[in-house]
């Protein structure tokens, strides 16, 4: 996590702050908020304007501003606290999750280039790369096993730019070894590009692993509530983020002045979020695998978890999430029973990371967009349960789902 240094407050007494480094909760709270100047409100004010009157001609942009397609005060208070989360030089924030991953390919990639992607990612990131950049723009994707470094480094063409990764993977939660992908796309001087939206900066930074961008779907864990949908990309180096910056301002998808307030304020209680989802993930994901009519059941955080060695080295603070997922005896039929008749306080629904406890269908939701072929050769079934476990009362949740279960 980059160091966390105040620039406002008293030189001394009230208001002054105390001397640093700071911690990751106290940078959690307080990065890129400043106290209102005139009134001393503590919140970040709602800047819900469309342009910003300056001062001159010749003053133009003296204080920072001009127009919001381009930055906004408030959006840009969430994108320095996301960049201090992520040990990043800075953030851009954008109305979706997929308006950051576009921006992202369009921004690095260009007709005629290539970009090596995980075999399971996002359904909507798969898509994109599909239909939009390689029908449209003629740029070629290589979709790979990304739980395997020689298969990436074989998937390397000579016109490749970009390797992209996502860890842990939607929904399967295989894991990428950040470090060893960002060592190998140095090693043949290439960028890589991780989205870390199942992990969030409480649990892995992939800048701090050597991955030169991060992406985000803020709409998960930053909102965390089920209340905005938004993204970010959390760069290195300022020469690729000017690169960002221009291409954001091009499509013109900034995230809007409310929901980067809102996300600002949701980001803060992140940590106590996910120490309390990881929690609970690990009592259900215990519950299921024990159960008899439970066929297979994947978290990171169970020793049965192929990939455990690198979960706990790469993992935070003996965290892994709130995501999981299971398939139940009896197929496809089965599966879908458990989705149809799981009682609240679980929720059938797409959408992850929220204080409610969710249910989802991947096949026919988040990642119906993906060919069939390719959903089932990473494993993605029709009777694939995925499960984010929100912050309701664990035993709850528990009695609930075996509710279900047992009746199968």
């Amino acid at each position: 996590m980059s160091g966390f240094k105040p620039t406002f407050g008293a030189k001394e007494g009230a208001g002054s702050w105390v001397e640093g480094p700071y911690g990751a909760d106290t940078v959690q709270v307080h990065a890129g908020v400043v106290p209102d100047a005139e009134t001393g409100a503590i919140l970040t004010p709602v800047m819900q304007s469309t342009t910003f009157v300056q001062p001159s001609v010749e003053g133009y942009l003296s204080k920072g501003f001009s127009y919001s397609r381009t930055r906004n005060p408030t959006v840009e208070a969430l994108a320095e606290k996301v960049a201090a989360l992520e040990g990043g030089k800075g953030a851009f924030m954008f109305s979706t999750g997929m308006a950051a991953t576009c921006t992202l390919f369009s921004a690095l990639l260009k007709s005629g280039d290539h970009c090596v992607i995980t075999e399971c990612s996002y359904g909507g990131t798969n898509r994109a790369a599909r239909v939009l950049f390689k029908e449209r723009f003629n740029i070629d994707f290589t979709f790979c096993d990304f739980t395997d470094i020689s298969t990436i480094e074989k998937a390397i063409k000579p016109n490749t730019k970009l390797i992209f990764s996502e860890s842990p993977a939607n929904p399967v939660l295989t894991l990428t070894d950040v470090a060893a992908v960002s060592e190998l796309a140095k090693k043949h001087n290439l960028l890589h590009a991780c989205d870390s939206t199942f992990a969030t900066p409480a649990i892995m930074c992939p800048i701090e692993l050597g991955a030169d961008f991060v992406c985000i779907s803020s709409t998960k864990y930053i909102d965390g509530h089920n209340m905005t949908v938004g993204g970010a990309i959390v760069y290195k180096d300022q020469e690729w983020g000017d690169k960002i910056g221009l291409m954001q301002n091009i499509y013109g998808n900034i995230m809007a002045p409310w929901t980067g307030f809102l996300q600002t304020q949701a980001c803060k209680t992140l940590s106590l979020r996910i120490q309390k989802q990881s929690a609970s993930a690990q009592v259900i994901a215990e519950m299921l695998e024990a159960h008899p009519n439970v066929e297979k059941v994947m978290y990171p955080g169970l020793k049965s978890f192929p990939q455990k060695e690198l979960a706990d080295r790469q993992h935070k603070n003996g965290m892994h999430g709130g995501m999981l997922w299971f398939e139940v005896k009896g197929g496809v039929a089965s599966g879908i029973k458990i989705m149809n008749t799981c009682q609240r306080p679980w929720s059938l629904c797409e959408n992850l990371g929220a204080t409610e406890s969710i249910i989802t269908c991947p096949a026919v939701m988040t990642h119906a967009n993906m060919l069939k072929e390719d959903r089932e050769k990473v494993g993605i079934t029709d009777g694939f349960v995925r499960v984010s476990v929100g912050i309701e009362d664990v035993n709850d949740l528990v009695r609930a789902l075996k509710k279900s279960l047992d009746a199968l």
